[in-house]
């Protein structure tokens, strides 16, 4: 249960860290600057970059079958 647990509050950061992400993204976009913050942090390595958007990506699949399976 404990692996669960953990499970969840990792994939809740990461959709928090991907939807501010998005956030400023689309700010920026008004402002006329790039406010990508994984890109500015992780942009030299772009592998890693992308793994990132998948882990996010990811986190955000299993908060929603979470939510839709009520095992929250």
């Amino acid at each position: 249960m404990a692996e669960k647990n953990m499970l969840m509050t990792v994939s809740m950061i990461l959709v928090i860290i991907g939807g501010l992400n998005w956030g400023l993204i689309g700010l920026g976009g008004f402002m006329g600057s790039n406010l990508n913050v994984i890109n500015m942090i992780l942009g030299s390595v772009p592998t890693i970059e992308w793994i990132v958007y998948i882990l996010v990506g990811l986190s955000a699949l299993w908060g929603l079958y979470s939510v839709a399976t009520g095992k929250m």
